[in-house]
């Protein structure tokens, strides 16, 4: 029996839709509690896994016992890595 390909296209993409889901939902969650934004506002302002990782950077540096001028020089170091996080939260802010 031949393999019809367009319904097993569908499942594979069903079924990384779902796993796509789960592993944002735990993201959201896991930054949650790190924030003060609940897991629907992190959906919404970083709705990829990308976003959420230029976040976690950009925490990781600003929560850091590193002093003030350490921490600034991290942020311009690496602020291509960062652009989009930092972006978001001064839009939210703003």
């Amino acid at each position: 029996m031949p393999i019809d390909w367009d319904e097993a296209e569908k499942q594979i993409d069903e079924a990384l839709d779902a796993a796509r889901k789960r592993t944002n939902d735990k993201l959201a969650a896991t930054i949650s509690s790190l924030t003060r934004l609940t897991d629907a506002e992190v959906k919404k302002l970083f709705p990829t896994p990308a976003d959420v990782e230029q976040l976690a950077t950009l925490m990781k540096v600003v929560k850091s016992a590193d002093d003030r001028n350490k921490k600034l020089n991290q942020i311009i170091k690496n602020v291509e890595s960062m652009a989009g996080a930092i972006l978001t939260i001064v839009d939210r802010f703003a």
